[in-house]
């Protein structure tokens, strides 16, 4: 891990992140190779004129502009190379480089389980959700999920405080607004993380950069219920592809919000 960075160069950080065209894996090759952010921001006008891309850094009023937000909104940023970064995350292919952040970050040291499925989910599931974290909490695991409806509120419930909610949006927006009251206390009680600057409204693109956070900090995915086209059998599928434990709780094979599951057992999840 690196020496705890200035002002100056965080500020470039976060400039060169939000610059256009610059994703996690472009950032990171244009740290390793110019040494620092303020450096690699410097090179952009003549990467530009070799390259076909428009790269321009992103304007200094919008950084602090976000900045601002940040901390009205009682957040802070972490960096891919603080020592606080959770290192599972940091081991997975393209990890934000840049996170924002509110609450217990010794959380993420914990060992992590994320637990996901329907929004619309059935009684059953959820009370099912609630149990299954509650025990894995007392146990002194820490629950990650999406504090979206159905399956992933009752799981960041049933985990309070020992859980971490990823959130598709800015870290000062609350989705769904009916889980408001709840992402409120995952941020005061355990811990709430977002990529996306302050103001971003969640959109569908942004669900699946969401959900490879929550596979990246879990040791194990638990899909509890899902349909074939749920977007929790993505997070199943990326954690697969980082190596991590996929689980799969079964279902009845006449509820379609069990067959993703019934599936992912059948592909040789674990069946729990």
């Amino acid at each position: 891990m690196s020496a705890p960075l200035d002002q100056d160069e965080a500020f470039a950080r976060i400039r060169l992140l939000r610059s256009p065209h610059i994703g996690p894996v472009s950032f990171r090759q244009l740290l390793a190779r110019f040494g620092t952010a303020q450096a690699a921001l410097e090179a952009l006008p003549d990467l530009a004129a070799r390259g076909k891309r428009q790269y321009r850094a992103a304007p200094p009023t919008q950084i602090e502009a976000e900045v601002n937000e940040v901390r009205k909104a009682g957040a802070r940023y972490l960096f891919h190379d603080m020592s606080d970064y959770p290192v599972l995350l940091n081991q997975i292919e393209g990890a934000p480089p840049i996170l924002t952040v509110r609450g217990d970050l010794s959380l993420a040291k914990r060992p992590c389980v994320a637990m996901v499925g329907a929004r619309n989910a059935s009684a059953a599931a959820v009370k099912l959700s609630r149990d299954f974290a509650t025990a894995l909490a007392a146990e002194g695991l820490c629950v990650v999920s999406g504090l979206a409806r159905g399956i992933d509120g009752a799981a960041h419930e049933g985990a309070l405080p020992s859980t971490i909610g990823v959130i598709a949006s800015g870290i000062d927006i609350a989705y769904p607004p009916q889980h408001a009251d709840l992402q409120e206390r995952v941020a005061t009680e355990g811990l709430l993380v977002a990529e996306e600057p302050p103001g971003t409204e969640p959109r569908g693109q942004l669900f699946p950069k969401r959900n490879r956070i929550i596979a990246g900090l879990s040791a194990g995915t638990l899909v509890v219920e899902a349909a074939p086209k749920s977007g929790s059998l993505i997070t199943a599928r990326l954690a697969g592809e980082m190596g991590r434990e996929v689980m799969a709780i079964h279902g009845s094979p006449l509820e379609p919000r069990s067959e993703g599951c019934n599936k992912l057992i059948r592909e040789g999840a674990v069946l729990v």
